[in-house]
């Protein structure tokens, strides 16, 4: 399967919290986007096996990408940009393709088994160089760290000793002079370590009043949206989220309150 090409994704703060720490069992997964697409909007999708809906750049809007979504099997997924992984000759026009990538997967994935079948599946290069973040309704809650041929590293986040895992715009596996984002990746633990609120309380409204209005590093001028996967549920704040107020969305296109 070969993935076309689009503009460049350029970072983005993200965290997964485990179902097992959490009163109701459930993963919750939250990404604040920073893009050089400043407007973003929600879509809804029928897709091959599933409809799903997705966060999409409104100036592309009829690109079969999105850049972060959950689908109606309860498969939710997230990328972070990263820098520090190629290590070939794949042009930069070839590269880029997260966004067709995660479209795909919310089309025919429900579990995190699926995702990893349908990475081996793909042709190779595969346009990819991020970390992607998955969740899905069977409480899987994993972030991989993937290049143009294979996922490089996976990382349960039911067995991390805090319960959670914090990524933005570098790996583990990848170059360390090349690392990006370290110091926003710094900031969100440190407000995460440092909240007297239980972890097992941790929900849409904590993730984005806490790290999404933290202010520098974390909120920028390129900061388009701040999104969590909750039960379920997309929670949205499009814009810069210190501005604006976050509303639900399903995958049927019901919403809630604004």
């Amino acid at each position: 399967m070969l993935l076309a090409w689009m503009g460049p994704a350029l970072a983005c703060t993200s965290v997964i919290i485990s179902g097992k720490v959490r009163a109701d069992g459930k993963p919750v997964m939250f990404k604040h986007r920073d893009t050089s697409h400043l407007t973003n909007d929600i879509q809804w999708f029928q897709g091959e096996k599933y409809a799903f809906i997705g966060l999409v750049n409104t100036d592309v809007p009829l690109e079969k990408e999105v850049w972060a979504g959950t689908n109606s099997a309860g498969f939710s997924i997230m990328n972070t940009a990263t820098y520090d992984l190629k290590e070939d000759d794949v042009p930069a026009d070839r590269m880029d393709r997260e966004g067709y990538l995660m479209y795909r997967a919310l089309e025919i994935c429900a579990t995190v088994e699926d995702f990893e079948h349908f990475i081996d599946t793909l042709s190779k290069p595969m346009g990819v160089e991020a970390n992607f973040g998955v969740i899905d309704a069977q409480g899987g809650a994993v972030y991989y760290e993937m290049d143009n041929w294979k996922i490089r590293a996976k990382y349960d986040v039911n067995e991390e000793p805090t319960g959670y895992r914090v990524v933005t715009n570098f790996t583990w596996q990848g170059r360390e002079a090349d690392r990006k984002g370290v110091d926003r990746y710094e900031k969100a633990r440190s407000l995460l370590a440092e909240t007297c609120i239980p972890i097992a309380e941790w929900d849409h409204d904590f993730l984005i009043n806490k790290i999404s209005r933290s202010g520098a590093p974390i909120l920028r001028s390129i900061t388009t949206a701040a999104v969590v996967f909750e039960n379920g549920v997309m929670w949205a704040s499009l814009g810069q989220p210190d501005k604006n107020p976050y509303k639900p969305y399903t995958v049927d296109g019901r919403s809630g309150r604004p």
